[in-house]
């Protein structure tokens, strides 16, 4: 263990449980937010989420809580910064004063750039981030004084608690980053019946997207006792609860266990953040090819602990025992493909494909990859070789094993 500066942040107060959406106006109040604006996406409008949120302002006694002052709907999957421009001057507007996200990651980090601009007087978020990544750490990040709650309804980017966003930017294709330790939620609900009607695929790749954060996290360098006990015991979760959550979507347990696995899978990664080369090829492919991000990291994931092994192999009997493995009397490497392999097994078991065949991507496109993971800003900390690169590209685009 590096003796070394580090920080674990946990600033976000989680409230966790069936009906838990219940508290949301009582909340705002406690936040002295007056004008609440809720934003979401037309798919949860039309899934019934978003009049479930409005019925509970609905019925807070007039004068007594705040006022849902306004709704945004128009954040797409894998949101850009014309989505949060359109909502930052929605709820300019309408004069929020308060943030409520309902839905995925997009509709969270969209949220996340509304209140940094905000914050800042911004009026284009692309203001904020002109190379990609703006990381603020102390003591130049600051308190942002914006009442914010987060309800998820899918399990898998955290973003309710992490302090990162990822925002793609549209002119340069590349999904971009703000890192600051006051850019999640003050709040957020953890509320298993907003899940349930999740259909069993995204059930299944927002799960690896957790099981993705937590590995990562584990593997990292600057990994410590504190994420790394929260990043096995939300690869503990996912290997238990993830098959029943895609399968029986109904099963509040499960999903419940889900939302909390998430939410430590990205704790232990926002705060162990080092090596990520599963979310850097992620996130290139995500921005060319428009692949949702957590299914990139479910088709990435095996790949690149195949093609990267002294990453993983430091900590690999920790990651089996979570994977629930047998681990007696055997070495690391013996190991290491055990996991693999399970891990592959959990991705056939929830439907999930194993390379991006259905996206139909040219063997000729493999050389704006290079680029694309290179400049991505996960390359920072861990950069990779043009050789890797094209070698894992033909693994997800061809399905077949190629060495380097």
């Amino acid at each position: 263990m590096s003796l070394t500066y580090s920080q674990y942040m946990l600033r976000t107060a989680i409230h966790s449980g069936a009906g838990t959406r219940a508290l949301v106006p009582d909340l705002f109040r406690g936040l002295q937010a007056k004008r609440i604006v809720l934003f979401s996406d037309r798919g949860l409008e039309q899934a019934g989420i978003v009049e479930k949120i409005k019925e509970i302002f609905a019925l807070t006694p007039h004068g007594t809580g705040p006022e849902l002052a306004g709704v945004f709907l128009d954040i797409k999957q894998d949101a850009g910064s014309k989505d949060v421009n359109a909502a930052l001057r929605y709820a300019r507007e309408i004069s929020a004063d308060g943030l409520l996200a309902v839905g995925g990651g997009s509709v969270m980090d969209t949220v996340k750039g509304v209140k940094y601009c905000l914050h800042h007087g911004l009026t284009d978020i692309k203001e904020a981030i002109p190379g990609g990544l703006l990381y603020l750490s102390w003591p130049e990040a600051n308190y942002m004084p914006i009442p914010h709650i987060s309800i998820p309804t899918t399990a898998g980017t955290g973003s309710e608690v992490s302090p990162i966003a990822v925002i793609y930017n549209e002119d340069i294709k590349m999904k971009t980053n703000i890192i600051h330790p006051f850019i999640n939620a003050d709040m957020a609900i953890l509320d298993p019946e907003l899940t349930t009607g999740l259909p069993a695929s995204i059930t299944a790749f927002t799960g690896f997207d957790a099981l993705t954060h937590a590995i990562e996290a584990l593997a990292s360098p600057t990994a410590t006792a504190l994420t790394d006990a929260y990043a096995l015991q939300s690869i503990r979760l996912i290997e238990t609860h993830l098959p029943t959550a895609v399968k029986h979507g109904d099963n509040l347990t499960a999903r419940m266990e889900m939302l909390q696995a998430s939410m430590m899978g990205i704790t232990a990664f926002s705060f162990a953040l080092n090596a990520i080369p599963v979310h850097n090829f992620a996130h290139a492919y995500g921005a060319l090819f428009r692949i949702p991000h957590g299914l990139a990291n479910a088709v990435f994931l095996p790949i690149v602990m195949e093609m990267i092994p002294t990453l993983y192999l430091p900590k690999i009997q920790q990651l089996a025992q979570a994977l629930n493995l047998d681990t007696k009397g055997k070495d690391k490497e013996t190991l290491l493909q055990d996991v693999i392999e399970k891990i592959k097994n959990m991705q056939q078991d929830v439907g999930l494909p194993a390379d991006f065949k259905d996206y139909d991507i040219k063997s000729e496109a493999l050389e704006a990859t290079i680029t694309a993971v290179k400049m991505d800003p996960a390359a920072l900390n861990f950069p990779l070789s043009p050789e890797l690169i094209t070698a894992v590209g033909n693994r997800v685009i061809h399905s077949q094993k190629v060495s380097i």
